[in-house]
């Protein structure tokens, strides 16, 4: 245990107030007019690429990245870095294929994609799966986790920084909204990324004993040869979490398109783009920082393996690795570290407000939002949504903080819980979207019957024998699950739709003056990015 030094503590309160500041201020409004359900949930469609890109980015980071993903890098190896890698393609792939046609529609929120393209009961059956998500799976892990590294780090204790985060989180984004963490994040994601760049070198060098960075990784490459295979063997302890070439040209493609492209959380950011020519630009911007970040989060754990070989917990690999850092550096980073959790906590209880105030709370109360047919709201209805809004995001904060440590408490690595569990569903989710977005005769019954199944498929596949479930099936890596739950549910989802088609009409989402042309500068820049890949792949493979 460490903690924080006097000048470390000047610059985290700094820190703290200087953002907050900033985050009041971006987001004020003109003398006169009152915040109405655009400005405070999608930052009044008015984002330039720069914000979009960096906070697509900070909703991502957040401390499940940073300690969880650094203690799966400590267990498992650079092989985890697939999943910062692989996204960084999944961003172009939205960019292209999905963001023109949800732009082109208006689209808020996911459940009203839902709604305009099957019905109303599929939207308000995602929008309860989503709360529920988002909440007692997302929420409670960034702020757990982030209350972990608080811990080692400065010595706090735990539950007291787990309180500490999530209020100020909430405070953060209550007044401004989506404007106040998007116009922050580009601040956010540079701390984040010095930060985390000054904890590599620093990490490489002591293992190079002082001849610096090449030096320290051509020792570490040859301490632990085992934690570069990017492509795990069978026989590898860690192969279910990761297998083989699955991870590839398997579930992992399932999991990122459903997480980039049609989670709330993510997809929030390009939806509130002043045209779709930024949120495109933008989604470029994020996914070569994505290419950057297992340098600053993998790396370090893999080097804890060396530098700190008996940790109780993977998860603690970061933290550790921190107290490297000297007076008033690691202050820095320590705010780093905290603007990462500060500002993916924020765009969750944002996201989770969106959801129930614009998908739920407004449908119960026959109010039509911005982006529905015929939509007219007053300015009293309008403010009335905003501080329903501010309040679902206070319920949703004080629920994350009295579950988190019963639900993830004994779990090593959070990280793996968070994607296995996720998992669950986003096999369905991905069907559900994707023949929506793409095939003209998908019904509402044929998505429900996909999200049944996705559900109940890999529930069978992940019950324990223990538990009287067949060992067989949860020896199956949870990446080959989703595949075979994915072509399952697709599968039942095509056979329902053709046997019970809908009335022509009830699609209401347009492909009129939609095109998946993309600019010059977005087609160099994303051959980039796969000629990029294609190097670190044939590098480590």
């Amino acid at each position: 245990m460490t903690s924080l030094s006097q000048i470390d503590i000047i610059v985290v309160i700094a820190y703290a107030i200087g953002i907050f500041g900033l985050a009041q201020w971006v987001s004020r409004e003109k003398a006169g007019h009152a915040k109405d359900t655009s400005d405070y949930f999608l930052a009044s469609k008015s984002l330039p690429w720069w914000a979009i890109g960096a906070s697509l980015i900070a909703a991502n980071i957040s401390a499940e990245q940073i300690v969880g993903m650094s203690g799966s890098g400590y267990a498992v190896g650079l092989a985890i870095a697939s999943y910062e890698w692989m996204a960084a393609l999944t961003l172009l792939i939205v960019g292209k294929y999905f963001l023109p046609i949800f732009l082109k529609n208006q689209i808020y929120t996911m459940p009203q994609f839902l709604e305009q393209r099957y019905g109303k009961v599929l939207p308000i059956i995602m929008a309860v799966f989503w709360l529920i998500l988002y909440i007692f799976v997302n929420l409670t892990s960034i702020i757990w986790l982030g209350s972990i590294a608080v811990n080692k780090v400065a010595g706090i204790n735990q539950d007291a920084a787990l309180i500490a985060l999530g209020l100020f989180a909430l405070l953060y984004q209550l007044y401004g909204g989506l404007k106040a963490v998007a116009l922050t994040d580009i601040v956010q994601v540079t701390l984040l990324v010095l930060g985390g760049l000054v904890v590599s070198y620093l990490t490489l060098n002591q293992i190079g004993g002082g001849q610096g960075v090449l030096a320290g990784f051509d020792v570490l490459t040859s301490r632990v040869p085992e934690k570069f295979d990017m492509i795990l063997e069978p026989d590898n302890p860690f192969y279910k979490d990761l297998p083989g070439i699955a991870v590839l040209v398997g579930g992992m493609w399932i999991a990122n398109l459903s997480y980039w492209g049609f989670n709330q959380y993510i997809i929030q950011r390009a939806l509130a783009a002043k045209n779709l020519g930024e949120a495109q630009k933008g989604v470029v911007f994020a996914a070569y920082l994505k290419l950057l970040m297992p340098v600053i989060i993998v790396l370090p754990g893999i080097a804890a393996v060396v530098l700190a070989p008996d940790l109780a917990k993977p998860d603690e690999a970061y933290p550790t690795m921190m107290r490297l850092l000297p007076p008033g550096l690691l202050g820095l980073v320590f705010a780093a570290l905290i603007a990462a959790i500060i500002a993916s906590t924020a765009s969750k209880i944002n996201s989770i407000a969106t959801i129930f105030t614009l998908d739920l709370y407004a449908k119960a109360r026959g109010i039509k939002t911005r982006g529905e047919d015929g939509a007219v709201t007053s300015a009293g209805q309008e403010k009335h949504l905003v501080l329903i809004g501010r309040i679902t995001a206070a319920i949703a904060i004080v629920i994350a903080l009295l579950v988190a440590r019963p639900l993830l408490g004994n779990f090593d690595q959070a990280f793996q819980f968070i994607q296995e569990f996720s998992g669950f569903f986003t096999p369905g989710i991905t069907v559900i979207f994707l023949l929506g977005l793409f095939w003209k005769r998908a019904t509402e019954a044929g998505a429900i019957v996909a999200a049944v199944t996705s559900l109940l498929l890999s529930a069978i596949f992940w019950f324990p024998a223990a538990w009287g479930g067949s060992a067989t099936l949860n020896a199956v890596p949870f990446m080959n699950r989703m595949s075979i739950v994915f072509f399952a549910a697709l599968a039942l989802a095509v056979l329902v739709s053709l046997v019970r088609p809908v009335p022509t009409g009830s699609n209401r989402v347009t492909m009129e003056g939609v095109t998946f042309s993309t600019p010059l500068l977005f087609n160099i820049a994303s051959a980039l990015v796969v000629v990029i890949l294609i190097v670190l792949y044939a590098t480590w493979w």
